[in-house]
Order: structure tokens, then sequence, then C-alpha cells
């Protein structure tokens, strides 16, 4: 068993080392130099574990998906995603990648993780409290102790995959889709910027460089909020843009 994972701000990375402590297994982000292929091969089971973002798997993950597919062909699958209230299909739609009957789910849940969407104004501050966070990250860990138990069991479990979750999915993916599409052309840099250049080292799709003394982008954001949440000068926002006032720095 293998579990890989992608995590802007170090929520996924949470679950997804929750899950390879506790089921003693392999755990690999998707953005490292590595023989994934390899990886794969060796492994009867994968896990995934990533944000979910309105129902909308993050377009770095859905690449890493296409070009291990083949790979990936009649392998049992375990599914985690991390969400802020609901994600509807959030397992769902990461099965969905796949044609039909490709691959065994044999277990898929979502995890309740602190928000690290900080500069939407709808969203309070005090989603991001310690004390909330201590919170939420004692709950997860609960979480994933039973989760394991019931893989150990055998038990399979489906979140997300009923009618009702599938309907709720297809709403928000509607709602999302255009604001991710919207947010390659939307990140702004405010003059606030010392071009430290550490938003260029920790991008994970390589989208800000420094060009001419100024950071600008590619148009290639997948809108994992690490910029946003690391930029010591608060003066990175994407999609949203409203001020950035108390980061989220993960648990």
């Amino acid at each position: 068993m293998v579990i890989f994972y992608f995590s802007g701000t170090g929520n996924s990375k949470h679950i997804a080392e929750l899950f390879a402590q506790k089921m003693n297994c392999a755990c690999h982000s998707i953005e490292e130099d590595t023989d994934f292929e390899a990886l794969i091969k060796s492994a009867e089971t994968i896990a995934f574990c990533y944000p979910i973002y309105f129902s909308r798997v993050p377009r770095i993950m859905r690449e890493f998906v296409s070009v291990n597919t083949e790979l990936l062909k009649g392998k049992k699958l375990i599914i985690f995603c991390t969400q802020l209230i609901l994600s509807g299909d959030g397992a769902r739609a990461f099965a969905a990648l796949f044609p039909k009957n490709y691959m065994q789910v044999i277990y898929a849940e979502h995890f309740f993780m602190p928000n690290n969407v900080t500069n939407f104004s709808i969203l309070p501050d005090s989603l991001i409290s310690d004390k909330r966070i201590k919170k939420i990250a004692l709950k997860a860990g609960e979480k994933m102790q039973k989760v394991c138990g019931d893989i150990k069991r055998g038990k399979v479990h489906k979140r997300g995959f009923n009618v009702g979750s599938r309907a709720l999915g297809l709403f928000q993916a509607w709602l999302v889709k255009p604001s991710e599409k919207k947010a390659n052309n939307s990140v702004k840099i405010t003059q606030n910027c010392t071009n430290c250049e550490l938003c260029v080292l920790i991008c994970p799709m390589k989208n800000l460089v420094l060009e001419n003394e100024k950071i600008t982008h590619r148009h290639n954001c997948t809108v994992c909020y690490r910029c946003v949440n690391k930029c010591p000068q608060k003066a990175i926002t994407v999609a949203f843009h409203g001020k950035v006032k108390k980061q989220y720095k993960g648990l």
C-alpha cells in the first residue's frame, strides 16, 4: 500500500501522514521527484489525498492521474479529500477521473479541516483560530483511527457516492469551474511585494516567476492558496482579492 497526496497549505499532508503512520505504509507528495511508476507498480492498494474545491479535484492532481492512468488500472483505491464545510461528492469526483470499473474503490472519506482561503470576506478569521485548529486536528486524528480500523477489517465505505451527494457536487462544480478558470488570469501581486522569491520557490505549478525585477504569473494556477498564506508581506491574492488579514500556517 502507498498513499499519494497533494497539499496546498498542509491539511491534506496532515491527513496523508496520519494514514501512513497508522497503516505503516509509504507516503509521497505528488510534487516529489521520485519514481512514481515503480511505486504504483509495487502496490496493490493506492490511496490518494487532496483538498476538494467545491467538488473539483485540484488540477495538479488531475494532471498526475492523467499521466499515471494506465499504471493505476485494476488497483484497489482509497480516497480521502479534505474540505472546509461541504464537498458533496468530493471523493466520488476523484473516482470519476477514471473509466467505469477501472479501479475498485474500497474506501472513501471526507475530512473537515481548517480554512485556508484567508481573504474571502464571507469566511471569518475565527475559522482559523488556534483553538479551532487544535480541535479540528484532534477530531481528524480520531476519525482516521476509525477509518484505518475499518480498512483493516475489510469494511467498504464510500462517502460522497450517493445520489444526494452527487447532486450537491454537480451544483458546486458548476459554481467553482469558472473560478478555477478565472484564477489562471487572476493572480494579483501588490506593491507590498519585496521580490523575496519565496512564492517562486513554493509554487507547485511553477506559475510564479521573477521577471524584470517583478514577480509575475504564467497563467498556470491550481488555486492551492499556498502563496497567499506563505507570502511574508501578504502581497498575493488568488481568485478572491480581499485583504489577507490572517494567514493559515497549517497544522
